[in-house]
């Protein structure tokens, strides 16, 4: 990242491009909020420059570009409705109405009109207005205009739809016009910004990626919009290289593995977002959950179960009926009561598939008297559950509607509460390392103020997350700010993973709880023989094992360390006549407890090594007459190296080293 310095002979009042020079410098930071680089400010502001490669840098660049694609849209089919157009994660998007889906050609007579757009060096100029004058600016855009009517509502209206921060919020009503050189206003939107200064600076490092439907809101009630993503960075080189990212993504894509490797499936039948596993990913999977059991085990947590329904009523006392009806499953009568002639003796009782395990945790800590002495009290579930994701949003496994949860929830004294954070913290990191996952980093999720989303007296929030805060920063690792990201009931910690190809995947949750013991009324008795509340934490490390085995399979590409391979040795016979010499060595791996078999096939040896390196196995075992004669065997690797005539005690002892040691075999020398 470039280090720029204000120019030391500006004059004040000044706006940024007297400041800073520099190109790379799009937008300031002004006493912590991000301004347009126009900005004027005083000798007495502190004013940081925001540059074109920082993360803030980024996000103004790539909602820039939204804009601009928006105004070629608009251009070409002048009918079209503005949506939603905020930056995401190396992009953006913007929604369209009023208008059919994009075709092939449409996104090259768009990129065409972008270009256009960013040589015309348009400037963005920001202009505070008022709800009448945002109404007649923009009369003929029904979608923005309903944004207006809701930006005087709960949150400013920042939580109407996803991205809609990006345009309305706190504080004041803006619009950002693009003016030609001329000084003509040529096209307009309703947005909080910052932009660029211009145009110009959008440059050549942006492209159109993909198209979709999208409904207005989130919602299936409302209108069906077209989506249009893109993707921008400040040059040409690092959109090259972030092409080159996604092409790699695109080989590791779990779907396609799942399916090549044979791991899994969403059967029609059973329903969208929900899948089951075939042995060899059901074999994966038992071993990531069995590794988990014994860390969760040795870490003194305790194994309950809880069944996958419940009565309304429980999700009414922990609040989920009231705040996260919309992500459930709607409710089932049962024990309805009807006689002879129709009528309902008795009034049936609603009953819920499960969206949490918390509350059923809840119950299990108040079926009896609990001591001070018992806590921390660590409950752990492996437990089913079920929520109502959108279709539209249901993306293999990493987003399903049925998945298994490692839940775990930790009761403590209020003076226990920092040292188990910490103990829930370390346990997280040293699990997902054994995993193989090592780059991390911490997000802090905190509530947004005047949202009533977020329950609970706002002491015991700031409390919670000053707690949190001085937990994760203890750790070393970088903390990023979530600001609104919260559950909630309260703040929690993030622990996001970057994968081999360097893709960050949001993995272990840490929250923390004083509502949820209030609302269940949880108590123990302390030392000075009072009742008094516990407090709750929230910990899940997979997330889901659905989603965390997406996330494995994608960052190995498939290729597991022997520890999870479906298979992981399979034995090869140079001809027939040594299968049996073979089969002996396979019987003294499995009763070691190895996943080995030998391919008796009628395909040729040639094939079969390269069927079995199509399917990712990390140790082939070849033998033919030398082997046989000698008592050895021959390594093959999935990179094609080879190690020949291993003793066949040795064989074994390396294989089950390999095992236990949890080792990513993919050459020669990961087994020396």
């Amino acid at each position: 990242m470039t280090d720029v310095s204000p120019a030391a002979d500006v004059t004040y009042p000044a706006d940024g491009s007297a400041l800073f020079s520099d190109r790379s410098v799009v937008a300031l930071r002004v006493n912590g909020d991000l301004k347009d680089l126009s900005t004027v400010v005083t000798a007495d502001d502190a004013v940081e420059p925001v540059l074109v490669d920082s993360a803030d840098g980024l996000s103004i660049l790539r909602h820039s570009t939204a804009h601009v694609m928006a105004q070629a849209v608009q251009r070409i089919k002048p009918q079209s409705n503005l949506g939603i157009g905020p930056p995401i994660t190396d992009g953006f998007y913007f929604d369209f109405g009023n208008v059919d889906p994009f075709t092939p050609e449409d996104l090259k007579a768009i990129k065409k009109e972008m270009e256009r757009i960013v040589r015309e060096n348009q400037r963005f100029v920001r202009r505070v207005v008022d709800e009448t004058e945002a109404r007649e600016l923009m009369a003929g855009e029904p979608f923005k205009l309903e944004l207006i009517s809701l930006a005087g509502g709960p949150g400013s209206g920042a939580n109407a739809a996803e991205g809609a921060s990006a345009e309305i919020g706190a504080g004041e009503l803006t619009v950002y016009e693009n003016v030609n050189r001329e000084g003509e206003v040529v096209w307009r939107d309703l947005c909080r910004g910052p932009h660029v200064p211009g145009t110009r600076y959008v440059a050549n490092g942006w492209d159109l990626t993909r198209v979709a439907g999208a409904y207005w809101r989130g919602s299936e009630k409302n209108p069906q919009l077209q989506r249009i993503y893109g993707t921008a960075w400040p040059t040409k080189d690092e959109l090259r290289a972030y092409q080159q990212r996604l092409e790699e993504a695109a080989k590791r894509d779990h779907r396609k593995l799942g399916k090549e490797l044979d791991l899994f499936s969403f059967p029609d039948e059973i329903g969208p977002g929900l899948s089951v596993f075939h042995p060899k990913g059901g074999i994966i999977r038992y071993e990531i959950e069995r590794y988990m059991r014994e860390r969760l085990l040795a870490s003194g947590y305790e194994v309950v179960n809880t069944p996958h329904i419940t009565k309304g009523d429980l999700f009414m006392t922990s609040g989920h009926l009231q705040w996260y009806a919309d992500g459930m499953y709607p409710p089932m009568v049962l024990d309805e009561v009807v006689d002879a002639d129709g009528h309902v003796s008795r009034e049936g009782q609603e009953y819920y598939l499960k969206p949490m395990n918390c509350p059923f945790h809840n119950l299990i800590f108040r079926s009896r008297g609990r001591s001070y002495r018992e806590l921390p009290l660590r409950l752990s579930e492996f437990g089913s559950v079920y929520r109502y994701e959108k279709s539209g949003t249901l993306s293999g496994l990493t987003r399903v509607r049925g998945m298994t949860q490692d839940d775990t929830h930790i009761y403590v004294t209020a003076d226990q509460v920092k040292g188990e954070l910490t103990h829930s913290l370390d346990f997280v990191l040293q699990t997902l390392r054994d995993y193989g996952l090592n780059d991390f980093y911490l997000e802090l999720s905190t509530k947004e103020d005047g949202n009533p989303k977020f329950i609970g007296a706002d002491e015991l929030w700031t409390e919670a997350t000053e707690t949190l805060r001085e937990v994760a920063e203890a750790s070393g690792l970088e903390l990023v700010p979530d600001p609104g990201g919260a559950a909630f009931y309260g703040p929690k910690i993030s622990v996001q993973a970057r994968d081999a190809i360097g893709r960050t995947w949001q993995m272990s949750t840490i929250q923390l709880d004083f509502n949820q013991p209030e609302r269940f009324e949880l108590e123990y008795t302390g030392p000075d023989g009072e009742k008094h509340r516990p407090v709750m934490i929230h910990r899940a490390l997979f997330g889901s094992v659905e989603r965390f085995f997406a996330i494995l399979l994608e960052h190995y590409a498939g290729a597991f360390p022997v520890w999870l391979a479906p298979v992981q040795v399979v034995g090869i016979p140079v001809a027939d006549d040594f299968a049996p010499y073979l089969d002996e060595i396979v019987a003294r791996l499995r009763a070691a407890g190895v996943r080995a078999e030998v391919d008796h096939s009628d395909d040729r040896m040639p094939k079969k090594i390269r069927t079995h390196t199509t399917q990712k196995v990390p140790l082939q075992l070849i033998a033919g007459e030398q082997d046989r004669s000698g008592g050895t065997v021959s390594f093959r690797f999935r990179d094609g190296s080879q190690t020949n005539g291993i003793p066949v005690d040795e064989a074994i002892d390396k294989i089950v080293a390999a095992i236990s040691g949890k080792l990513l075999v993919n050459t020669a020398e990961d087994l020396a």
